[in-house]
């Protein structure tokens, strides 16, 4: 039976706005799960998802004091990284992932030995860079939805979400672009709304 997990990250609630775009509410009622790949910033921004489904979330800087932010408490929902073993694949969640990679200190096998010590993933989703992303990096299928509210790090707009479909072994993501009406394929190769905007 195939799971379906929306992926979101960098929300950075409260700077970017008081709470995340509805869009991002209706695009996740029928997932199974959802993985929030850090810069969550206020914790409540759990409390709202998990109304939706379970939720685990990545610890990334800003929740850590980054930028001069107040340090988010301990959450059992949160670590610096999860390995979880979802419909045949192991699954990693962490904040921060080298895609590209930059070698030789930003490679695949160092975050891996970091993070996740005890098995490769085939999977990881991150954020932190704001920019999404779905890359074959060292054997593993590397995905980050990018931001919902400061895509590329441009001011509060529009961004994007992610899916992660898993069955049987195999896995497929897809990112979305939020829009007015709800959210509508990420087009990889035009040009997107914040870079229209003067």
């Amino acid at each position: 039976m195939a799971t379906r997990i929306g992926l979101i990250s960098d929300t950075h609630i409260p700077e970017s706005r008081a709470t995340l775009w509805p869009q991002v509410y209706e695009a996740f009622a029928d997932v199974d799960m959802i993985f929030h790949a850090g810069d969550i910033h206020e914790l409540f921004v759990l409390d709202e998802l998990e109304k939706i489904a379970p939720v685990w979330a990545a610890r990334g800087n800003g929740e850590d004091g980054g930028g001069g932010r107040p340090t988010q408490p301990e959450d059992e929902r949160v670590k610096y990284a999860w390995l979880q073993e979802i419909e045949g694949l192991w699954v990693g969640l962490t904040h921060y992932v080298p895609v590209p990679e930059r070698p030789p200190n930003f490679t695949m096998a160092r975050w891996v030995e970091r993070f996740f010590p005890e098995r490769k993933p085939d999977v990881i989703v991150s954020g932190d860079t704001h920019r999404e992303a779905i890359e074959w990096i060292d054997g593993i299928y590397c995905v980050n939805p990018g931001s919902p509210t400061y895509p590329h790090n441009y001011d509060t707009q529009y961004g994007t979400i992610g899916f992660l479909e898993l069955d049987d072994g195999k896995a497929d993501a897809s990112v979305w672009l939020l829009t007015d009406e709800g959210i509508e394929p990420f087009e990889w190769g035009g040009v997107p709304p914040w870079k229209l905007r003067p």
